[in-house]
């Protein structure tokens, strides 16, 4: 047996740390996305008419403040940060970078327009294929220039959403152009009841408006986190922790005062009824704070990691397979709200519905941990790694 190094322990805590975010991430990102495949009201931005009780509203409130674009951003700096390691492996492993990376962006985007298309419209993948496009053009930025690059692309984006905002008090709103109302909201639950050409059909719709939505507020922030990502990869922070500890409480301080206050300003912008512009600016206000409280949630999980091991083997099984379990948080959602299974869209209280987000994770991560017991990857792992190296993976190849 080789003896372990320091640099093999170190090796291995960080990605045990990156995948136990990817881990942790998923839950945040199906507690979300549920919501959106459960009704038409939620993908055109209103609440679900038929559940206005009390109880509906506190759960909406906890889910758009606490979990509402704060892990789709940890997932887009993980994102960032495995960008480095790709790189590195691709230098150990003595084969061409680009051309390799490039494969693998292609990978992406066909599995994301395949989820688009027959799941979920609101699909993160392709997003991401085409923000690697960006982070392959500048991989040798240092890291200080990606932080601040980052930075200024946040601050743009949020001046972007004042403009909007104000154009909205001038009667110009742009926002119904994007979401909708309810009309096409009560549409889209008769077409996702409906067969699976009609499903499919109603995702293409959504698409055609969706992708204003990707170019004018997901797309740069993604990249932001992804830039962030960058710069703490080449700075190889996660590969020891340990001398970080007051980097992280100082993370924690930062991200959870004023993230939590603009994820308020956030929440109740979108549920108050209080106007396009005010729902604009709220918008903004989340731009800039939502980065600070989805830091504070890694910081506090980087944190808790070494000192809770039961924690560690739950997060780390579905973080290791985290796209095909983003994939199938997708397909088993659709299969109980849609006409491809039980179509029940509209029909589950905000509650039932939080309550099967939580329980689909817990499948995931048992499962997860069953599948890695006989398997190296999970089946869209393997597409993937296969479509990157134009090969049939081996289970022997190292990570």
């Amino acid at each position: 047996m080789r003896p372990t190094t320091p640099s093999a322990v170190q090796t291995t805590r960080r990605i045990a740390a990156v995948d136990a975010l990817r881990g942790f991430a998923l839950f945040g990102i199906v507690v979300v996305n549920i919501a959106y495949l459960a009704s038409g009201y939620r993908m055109a931005g209103l609440a679900e008419p038929a559940f206005s009780a009390p109880l509906d509203w506190e759960v909406r409130w906890v889910v758009t403040v606490f979990f509402e674009n704060k892990f789709y951003l940890l997932f887009s700096f993980l994102f960032g940060y495995s960008f480095t390691l790709q790189i590195d492996s691709a230098a150990n492993a003595g084969t061409a970078f680009v051309p390799r990376f490039l494969r693998r962006l292609t990978g992406l985007l066909l599995l994301g327009l395949a989820h688009a298309v027959l799941l979920f419209p609101g699909d993160i993948l392709a997003t991401y294929a085409v923000v690697g496009l960006v982070l392959l053009a500048v991989r040798k930025i240092r890291p200080r220039t990606a932080v601040v690059a980052a930075i200024g692309l946040t601050m743009m984006l949020a001046m972007g959403f004042v403009l909007l905002a104000g154009l909205a008090l001038l009667g110009a709103d742009p926002s119904g152009t994007v979401a909708g109302g309810a009309v096409e909201a009560a549409k889209s639950d008769a077409a996702l009841q409906s067969s699976a050409t009609m499903i499919i059909s109603e995702h293409l719709h959504k698409l055609g408006k969706i992708v204003v939505l990707r170019v004018l507020f997901q797309g740069p922030a993604v990249l932001a986190a992804c830039l962030i990502g960058l710069a703490v990869g080449k700075k190889r922070l996660l590969a020891d922790l340990s001398g970080h500890t007051a980097a992280l409480r100082g993370i924690q301080w930062a991200g959870f005062s004023i993230g939590t206050i603009g994820a308020l300003v956030y929440a109740h912008s979108t549920w108050s009824g209080g106007g396009s512009a005010y729902h604009l600016l709220g918008q903004a206000v989340d731009l800039l704070t939502a980065p600070l409280l989805a830091a504070a949630y890694a910081a506090t999980l980087l944190r808790l990691l070494p000192h809770t091991p039961r924690l560690t083997a739950v997060l780390v099984p579905p973080g290791r397979i985290a796209l095909t379990n983003y994939l199938a948080q997708s397909l088993i959602c659709s299969l109980i709200f849609t006409g491809y299974g039980l179509g029940l869209v509209d029909r589950l209280s905000p509650l039932v519905v939080a309550s099967i987000a939580i329980v689909i994770f817990v499948v995931q991560a048992t499962y997860s941990r069953l599948w890695l017991n006989g398997h190296r990857y999970g089946p869209a792992e393997w597409f993937l790694r296969w479509f990157t190296n134009w090969r049939k993976p081996s289970h022997t190849t190292p990570i």
